[in-house]
């Protein structure tokens, strides 16, 4: 599977995703339509791990002042169904690699 969730309104997403050849990809804005507890259970098969999925420079984060708590697993999994925001983007599928997030060195293995 080759998919890529993303937010259009992110300009790291944009950016990102102007680097790289995106035409055999399946694209999901995530804010309009929302991940799904099967899709986001996927993703954990690939990272192992909902922690490295959420993203803790959602403003809600700190609105709901989530530093002082400590998150479980499953804390995490449904902070992300709950609200779009908290899905560190873009997640880029291809087959079995999954790139979270926006670090510009992970970029290159999809080019």
């Amino acid at each position: 599977m080759k998919k890529i969730y993303y937010l259009k309104t992110c300009d790291t997403c944009r950016r990102i995703l102007k680097e790289m050849d995106t035409s055999e990809f399946i694209f999901q804005e995530i804010k309009t339509e929302p991940i799904t507890a099967k899709q986001l259970d996927e993703l954990f098969a690939l990272t192992k791990n909902y922690e490295v999925l959420f993203s803790r420079g959602a403003k809600k984060y700190r609105e709901m002042d989530l530093k002082s708590r400590q998150l479980a697993e499953k804390d995490y999994r449904q902070l992300i169904l709950d609200e779009y925001t908290f899905l560190k983007r873009p997640v880029i599928i291809n087959g079995n690699e999954v790139y979270v997030g926006n670090t510009k060195k992970r970029v290159d293995i999809f080019k």
